[in-house]
């Protein structure tokens, strides 16, 4: 199941480690399955802001290095990472960071669209006060802070809000499903906001989640759907300026070989 999000969050408390990983726990740390979820954490704030670039070959002790996790857990991690196609594993040769794909994952936003619909819906028929409070706490945060907020801090809180919306729904079935969705489109959502120079404002995308957030917590079930449909388009509108202007290294680091062949 997922798991839930801590109660009433301030926004300024949520930022990543340095190096956009989760934070090293203690000798004394929490249970191994704490450390597992903090290791594929930390790999996949690295993947979703392109520190592990696409298409690059590393060793499983050049992962544990970086994330400062020990084996097992990093392990763990790559095995899910590996399973959500976010990490190719190759006998022999180590690790790869799986290229982006722009039309693959232009494809894959149409199953987000109707998986999100589903658990959107049920958030919004099945959230508890707890859970609505949570969202009316972090809907307050973010409109505060809306015009100064960031690509890297406002992906720490969409993935909370994800987290938030899949508890509510109380479903895990979808959630293997949703999980590397959302680490694939936050991830061309920080390309867009960060390498395309119309996408250089997040207004529109804090927007569009205000309006969700609100939506989900007021039991607004047909405005709920309606403001995911919307940020599924908006989305969707980002492929057409990246497939045109972001460079393909980018997208899969090896073709700076051939550029230099």
């Amino acid at each position: 199941m997922a798991r839930r999000v801590s109660s009433r969050p301030k926004l300024v408390e949520i930022a990543a480690a340095p190096g956009g990983g989760a934070a090293p726990t203690s000798p004394r740390g929490p249970h191994p399955r704490n450390l597992f979820e903090q290791a594929y954490e930390g790999i996949e704030d690295r993947l979703v802001n392109c520190q592990l670039r696409p298409g690059r070959f590393l060793a499983m002790q050049e992962l544990q290095d970086l994330v400062n996790f020990g084996r097992t857990p990093v392990h763990q991690a790559v095995n899910r990472l590996a399973a959500d196609t976010l990490l190719v594993v190759h006998p022999r040769r180590g690790l790869q960071i799986a290229p982006i794909d722009l039309a693959r994952e232009r494809v894959l936003l149409r199953l987000r669209r109707d998986v999100e619909r589903f658990v959107i819906r049920l958030a919004a028929e099945q959230s508890s006060s707890s859970h609505r409070s949570q969202m009316l706490h972090i809907k307050r945060q973010l409109r505060e802070n809306r015009d100064q907020i960031d690509i890297e801090r406002f992906n720490v809180i969409d993935r909370r809000i994800d987290r938030l919306f899949m508890a509510a729904a109380s479903e895990p079935f979808v959630e293997s499903t949703l999980r590397p969705l959302h680490t694939i489109f936050r991830r061309i959502g920080w390309l867009y906001h960060s390498k395309v120079p119309a996408g250089s404002s997040l207004l529109r995308t804090v927007d569009v989640h205000l309006v969700l957030l609100d939506a989900v917590a007021n039991r607004h079930v047909d405005a709920a759907i309606a403001a995911s449909d919307e940020l599924i388009d908006f989305v969707d509108s980002m492929f057409d300026l990246l497939e045109r202007e972001i460079d393909p290294v980018l997208l899969d680091c090896s073709l700076e070989y051939l550029d230099g062949a």
